[in-house]
């Protein structure tokens, strides 16, 4: 009975997922850069013994790789792969995708990330095709609006670039204003330019 008492009161460890070190690297790449990413200081943030680290890493070179593919699959795909959004019409697509950004905070590292790419080649890379699929994905959109040449490249430019940096400049945006805003964006955008 004693033995069965002991075991209860011992503290159960706490299990911490692939994507929890993955999300608290790009926390601690926010906060203090690519150079501050070690194991024990993600492990200590996590709560948990650094030995945990390595049933889902080889190594701190293998945890910057994937938290490059996770912030593009997390941030970037969740949005370019999503048949839901190919699926709405292109003006409600838009609106969608600007809603779902904000939402979600899905802008929250990219200004951490590119500061990352100036100084890591496979950052760069990432980096740039992670804006590729974000590029293609509005630029759908405006063509099926009837976008072309010049004002095609520049709506979809605005789009991106906006909601890519809106965070990093005025801080997360939340409540009815920032919505209303963002729709507003949205919409003039999407009509076209008057002479």
């Amino acid at each position: 009975m004693q033995a069965f008492a002991q075991m209860k009161s011992t503290p159960t460890r706490k299990r911490v997922s692939r994507d929890d070190w993955l999300h608290q690297g790009l926390q601690v790449l926010r906060e203090s850069g690519v150079e501050s990413v070690k194991i024990e200081h993600l492990a200590r943030n996590l709560g948990v013994a650094k030995t945990g680290f390595y049933w889902h890493f080889q190594n701190r070179s293998a945890l910057l790789n994937a938290m490059l593919d996770y912030w593009q699959r997390e941030y970037t795909k969740v949005v370019t792969d999503n048949y839901q959004f190919a699926a709405l019409p292109a003006k409600e697509r838009l609106h969608a995708i600007s809603q779902i950004i904000a939402e979600h905070q899905l802008a929250e590292f990219d200004s951490s990330v590119r500061d990352w790419a100036k100084h890591d080649a496979g950052a760069a890379a990432l980096l740039e095709q992670s804006y590729k699929l974000r590029i293609a994905t509005i630029k759908t959109a405006f063509r099926e609006l009837g976008f072309r040449g010049d004002e095609l490249e520049m709506r979809t430019r605005l789009f991106v670039v906006g909601h890519s940096n809106e965070d990093a400049m005025f801080g997360t945006q939340t409540g009815t204003k920032a919505s209303r805003l963002r729709r507003l964006r949205v919409q003039l955008l999407i009509n076209p330019l008057q002479d």
